[in-house]
């Protein structure tokens, strides 16, 4: 089974689809696959229209897209668990405790990963070198403040709250694809 990151946000309608978009673009070259829940998300609706038009500019197809509920066995066969929220995070731990080493909001995963030490070539599990060389960067790095780790929801916003929302998910996606080039 290949490596999967899924993101998890409230209702799988904007950020954790739009996550799930721009990491398959920037991890395409990388054997991992990615998917996404939300925690309060009614199966089988569209994707939000800003998102949809956020996930097209990026060269992607999001018209098959419906959301999914978060279940346990999505966390369980997971990876990497990227939350939206802090709250989210806790959702997850609670539904798959086992979850707990390997679940993160986006926000701290992409600093803790910006501040990582590039893993030994790792080719043959280089999403595990990546999530580990980026949990030991935990402890060198000052905690951020609670707000820090919380992508802030663009439902009720404009375009440009959607795009500005995208462009938070890459800049904390970036360096996930980085270590993950370093380790493979």
């Amino acid at each position: 089974m290949a490596d999967r990151v899924l993101f998890v946000c409230h209702a799988n309608l904007c950020r954790s689809p739009m996550a799930e978009y721009l990491a398959r673009r920037l991890l395409a070259d990388r054997p991992v696959e990615v998917a996404s829940a939300g925690t309060d998300a009614i199966d089988g609706l569209a994707m939000h229209p800003y998102a949809m038009e956020v996930a097209t500019e990026s060269g992607a197809d999001p018209a098959a897209f419906r959301t999914r509920g978060l279940r346990p066995e999505y966390l369980v066969d997971a990876t990497l668990v990227l939350t939206a929220t802090r709250r989210q995070r806790s959702v997850c731990t609670a539904l798959a405790p086992g979850a707990l080493h390997r679940t993160f909001t986006l926000r701290q995963f992409g600093r803790l990963a910006a501040a990582a030490e590039p893993p030994a070539d790792s080719a043959d599990d280089p999403l595990r070198a990546a999530i580990a060389a980026a949990a030991q960067a935990r402890g060198r790095l000052q905690p951020a403040a609670p707000d820090e780790d919380d992508l802030r929801d663009p439902i009720g916003g404009t375009p440009a709250d959607f795009r500005r929302c995208a462009e938070e998910i890459e800049r904390s996606l970036r360096p996930l694809a980085a270590l993950i080039g370093a380790a493979g």
